[in-house]
């Protein structure tokens, strides 16, 4: 505990009885930047402190009651070394707050760093609904309470190997127990990649929150959390699209509202959020394209529509107003969050496409035809709405190889050499 410092001005109400009323202040430093203060007035004496702001400035605040009159309490009315010990107080919170840490003193945990991380990402970038929803829960429950500066390289990467073998959670209610999906028995492999996946997204969320709050020198050193590294291969491209047949058979067997969605879908490659914000204004039938305004990046995007898709658009647009969606729920409604899951697996169930294939792979469909019939990889990076090739690369590039095969025979060069020998291959044979 800090020493009080003595004044024989201001620590006995006889010795502050001698001093004239004042506008200012009797100080008294009592710390390097800090200083105890006792304002007089006809009223009754008040405690101040002043403290310094650097660049030359000085904050003076008002901290209590100075004991003249009454006994001190601690709280309200307060003696001199007790008006030392409050300005000490605030003192400390003052320079706390100033460096982004808590007020209160307290070891800087997981918790606060995720807080403040998505504090940062809300105001930063377009959203942090993924990063709290992974943080509230996969991260804080194990994690939360763990002060940052004691966290080890072992205790996360024992919490990333733990995650990678827990099962999908399932939306639950607010306030009952989590509920998990069962484990999908038919394909353990793929189930494995995939919560090695998840676990790699939430460790970047982790180690993201970790950075900021060592660059905001929340903490000294970043060393315990660098080595850990995301599951290798765990995001290996293992795209599924339908064949066209599949396609036709899909969009025949929907119903008329989701047939819309289902076909503008695969006319565009574009998400099913971004469909379902689609108005009459963003399709322009002049230039062929359908402006994407509401994307994944934030950024919009104008998706270059083939014939085929401009006149589904201009059916679609027909006679509407240009604030209306273009592609709604049967009764009216908009499409909204999870609403497609239902309607694609009933529609995969009668179009008979087994096992059920979800919305999303409609965008993988026309990005692996476009692909596959030799559309240049950075096209169909811009029309899906990626920044580059490296996407589309990882995910499609495999099924580049028939066109560049393709290619390469029509157009390599032939020099008429003829093979010298006498063994002739049998006719059905290799």
């Amino acid at each position: 505990m800090a020493r009080t410092v003595r004044d024989s001005r201001l620590e006995t109400r006889t010795a502050r009885a001698a001093l004239k009323p004042s506008g200012k202040p009797y100080y008294k430093s009592i710390d390097e930047g800090l200083h105890i203060g006792y304002r007089k007035s006809q009223a009754g004496g008040k405690w101040v402190m002043r403290r310094y702001a650097g660049k030359q400035a000085y904050v003076v605040e008002t901290i209590g009651t100075a004991d003249d009159t009454l006994d001190p309490d601690g709280a309200v009315i307060l003696s001199f070394a007790q008006a030392q010990a409050e300005a000490r107080k605030r003192f400390t919170e003052a320079k706390r707050v100033a460096v982004g840490l808590p007020a209160q003193a307290g070891p800087y945990t997981v918790r606060d760093a995720i807080r403040d991380y998505l504090t940062w990402l809300e105001s930063e970038r377009k959203s942090a609904r993924d990063a709290r929803w992974r943080a509230e829960g996969l991260i804080i429950p194990e994690l939360g309470d763990k002060p940052v500066a004691k966290l080890t390289t072992a205790q996360i990467r024992d919490w990333r190997d733990n995650l990678a073998k827990k099962a999908p959670r399932l939306r639950t209610k607010k306030g009952d127990a989590q509920k998990f999906r069962a484990a999908e028995a038919e394909d353990p492999e793929q189930a494995e990649r995939q919560r090695k996946a998840t676990a790699n997204r939430t460790l970047t969320i982790l180690k993201a929150a970790l950075n900021r709050a060592w660059h905001d020198r929340k903490v000294a050193s970043d060393s315990e959390w660098r080595p850990v590294t995301a599951f290798k291969e765990a995001d290996a491209a293992r795209v599924r699209y339908l064949t066209l047949t599949e396609c036709t058979r899909l969009i025949n067997a929907a119903p008329e509202d989701f047939r819309k969605l289902v076909q503008a879908a695969l006319q565009t490659g574009a998400r099913f959020g971004e469909l379902a914000a689609v108005t009459a204004a963003d399709f322009n039938p002049d230039s062929g394209t359908l402006h994407i305004r509401k994307s994944k990046s934030g950024k919009d995007r104008h998706v270059v529509l083939t014939d085929e898709g401009i006149e589904l658009f201009r059916a679609l647009a027909a006679g509407r107003p240009s604030g209306d969606r273009l592609l709604l729920k049967a009764e009216g409604g908009r499409w909204l969050k999870s609403h497609q899951t239902r309607p694609m697996k009933d529609a995969c169930q009668a179009a008979k496409i087994a096992p059920a294939a979800n919305f999303h792979v409609l965008r993988h469909t026309w990005a692996s035809h476009s692909v596959q019939a030799g559309m240049p990889l950075m096209v169909v990076a811009r029309n899906l709405g990626h920044s580059d090739t490296r996407m589309v690369e990882r995910h499609y590039g495999h099924l580049s190889d028939s066109f560049i095969a393709k290619a390469i025979r029509e157009h390599a060069p032939r020099f008429g050499a003829k093979i010298e020998g006498n063994v002739v291959a049998l006719e059905g044979r290799q």
